[in-house]
């Protein structure tokens, strides 16, 4: 299994390592300390070694920062995490704060005392963060101190070593591009710039330009290392060697110098001293070496990481391997839901449910010949009121059987060499409501809202968003998280800078892979949502319109639950959409679909509906 069920959060523990932190203020001169989720690398997914937050508090969701005062100890989530935070720390010690409406910097600027000394380790906030929080404590003549260390690194006495997980090559007939002329590309950009080198802090960007992919965080196939590169073409990878193997060294010594990660600093400094300009993306990389740079004489040029956009335009060999994995995925999670179906409400329980379907993957993976690497997260797999938890985990603990009546939320994905995956699907176990059924039906007026969209050049993912919501808000109902994500090719499932939701700025481009996942949660009683990824197609003419327009093509082919579907809520266009989706989805399935239960299984559910009307 990729996925433990172990609990992970210890709440237990919360009060005294908060005073254990508060003990230290006096001798470091602060009033307060700001913990943050991210680690060095500015990372969703981390290593068991910079899981400082949950470490402190017992909340283990994947976005989130604590203040630590004096007097207060406060949780900042966004809506994903409001039921998750609840249930994770002692409400005795911690405080909930809003990460979106009051983050730090705002809590700071409006609550905190005169005077107020915020201490911070520079290597866990970019310098984006430092200048929000600069700002907020100037309005309270207060002042921010960078730390040398981390001072929860001093009590925090069985911290687990850093990962040195194996690296590997991703080959050219699954990245399409060589490395090298990424490099070029990239050092041809930064000439035309008139800058002599670019930071490059993104462990994902750093996997995507050299064509290599790691195991040092849990899912996401990344190396944790950083680079710099020149404007004459040549590289320093800062990645330890304990990771590379003689292949992988051998590769990457005709593209970079590979170094230690600890030379970093020092090559920096050089460059600075040398009075070089420095391309970096303040909203990635660590303020401490922003603040290096400067402090040595260097010029910080602010710009986006290089392979940002370029990671984010799959060219036509990743879209051709994701449309490949996406197959594949759908063949497995066709035979767990078969399964699922055969299986008496009661007797399986989540914990169940999430080992059938990795299994279901791997088995696949092993049939037709391309294994599964891992999974792409942690599985979502929340029954009845479990599903309102938004990223629910469930545990030993937590796990409660599937029973008649309720509804069944299941979000996964897979990492495979030819792509990475993403789907949710929500099943009614035995009958459910027509309540839950008119909901079901709500969020799928918005999955299918952006699968049928058209848009000009220049869109943006917020211009898209309300389009998933526009069902919900007529119903008086939302849902607190973005409608879509970008996602990377065998790289993060949670990939910048495209997506769909209110704060996305960034134009969609042709190539982009996103998500499509509108959803509605009922604390404390059931969670709906619909999710397939799609990308974003090349400009083409509209009959009889007056300009080409760009539009999305689906990758993920799994059947959608037809019991909980009010067809008279749907127009009769979105009802040929779905229609026309499990037709698709039969067609390209049956003949990668073995198992005869399977296949009768996949005959029945993608039938068309009876017209009504």
């Amino acid at each position: 299994m990729f996925q433990s069920f172990d609990v992970t959060s210890t709440p237990e523990f919360g009060r005294e390592r908060v005073e254990a932190l508060r003990g230290r203020f006096d001798e470091l001169g602060i009033d307060g300390f700001l913990v943050t989720r991210a680690d060095e690398y500015q990372g969703e997914y981390v290593p068991a070694s910079a899981e400082r937050l949950a470490w402190l508090t017992g909340f283990t969701g994947s976005a989130g920062q604590a203040l630590i005062t004096t007097a207060k100890a406060i949780v900042f989530v966004d809506g994903r995490y409001v039921t998750q935070l609840a249930e994770q720390v002692d409400p005795a010690v911690f405080t909930p704060g809003d990460l979106v409406g009051e983050p730090p910097h705002k809590w700071i600027a409006k609550h905190a005392h005169k005077g107020f000394r915020l201490g911070i380790d520079p290597w866990l906030h970019t310098g984006q963060e430092v200048q929000r929080l600069e700002k907020a404590l100037a309005e309270q003549d207060g002042a921010l101190i960078v730390l040398p260390a981390n001072p929860l690194d001093a009590i925090w006495t069985d911290r687990p070593a850093e990962p040195l997980g194996p690296v590997v090559i991703q080959p050219i007939e699954y990245s399409g591009v060589l490395a090298k002329d990424k490099i070029a590309t990239i050092a041809a950009d930064l000439s035309d710039k008139q800058v002599e080198a670019a930071l490059i802090t993104d462990p994902s960007s750093i996997a995507w330009i050299f064509n290599i992919r790691g195991s040092d965080v849990p899912h996401t196939p990344h190396p944790l290392a950083r680079a710099i590169i020149r404007a004459d073409g040549t590289a320093e990878l800062f990645l330890d060697k304990r990771k590379t193997g003689i292949e992988a060294e051998a590769y990457l010594g005709q593209l970079c110098k590979q170094l230690d990660p600890r030379m970093l600093v020092a090559h920096l400094e050089k460059l600075a001293v040398e009075g070089k300009r420095i391309l970096v993306d303040p909203e990635l990389a660590p303020f401490a070496l922003v603040e290096l740079i400067r402090g040595h004489g260097g010029t910080v040029v602010p710009g986006a990481d290089p392979a940002k956009i370029a990671r984010a335009v799959k060219n036509g060999v990743e879209l051709n391997g994701s449309a490949a994995a996406h197959l594949q995925d759908g063949v497995a999670v066709v035979e767990f839901l078969a399964w699922l179906d055969d299986q008496h409400p009661g007797t399986v329980t989540e914990i169940e449910a999430a080992k059938a379907l990795e299994a279901a993957r791997a088995r696949v993976g092993e049939r037709m010949q391309n294994p599964l690497k891992d999974i792409s997260f942690d599985t979502i797999a929340g029954a009845g009121e479990h599903g309102a938890v938004i990223h629910y985990r469930v545990t030993t603990t937590t796990d409660r059987s599937l029973n008649s009546g309720e509804l069944f939320l299941i979000d996964s994905g897979a990492q495979y060499v030819n792509g990475t995956t993403d789907i949710t699907r929500t099943l009614a176990i035995g009958a459910v409501s027509d309540e839950q059924k008119r909901f079901f039906t709500l969020v799928l007026k918005g999955m299918i809202a952006i699968s049928t969209a058209r848009f000009p050049k220049g869109t943006r993912g917020c211009d898209l968003d309300p389009l998933a919501r526009i069902a919900l808000w007529k119903a008086g109902v939302d849902f607190a998280h973005g409608t879509g994500h970008g996602v990377g090719s065998f790289l993060s499932v949670h990939e910048g800078p495209q997506r769909i939701s209110r704060l996305s700025t960034q134009e969609l481009l042709p190539g982009m892979i996103l998500s499509n996942e509108p959803g509605y949660y009922r604390p404390g009683a059931f969670g709906i949502r619909i999710e397939n990824l799609v990308y974003v197609r090349e400009l083409e003419p509209v009959e009889g319109g007056d300009m080409p327009m760009m539009s999305f093509e689906t990758l993920t082919y799994v059947p959608i639950d037809k019991y909980l579907v009010v067809t008279d809520l749907l127009t009769d266009e979105e009802l040929r959409w779905l229609d026309d989706y499990h037709a698709k989805t039969r067609e390209e399935l049956m003949p990668l679909v073995h198992d005869a239960k399977a296949r009768a299984w996949l005959e029945r559910v993608t039938e068309p509906f009876q017209p009504t009307r």
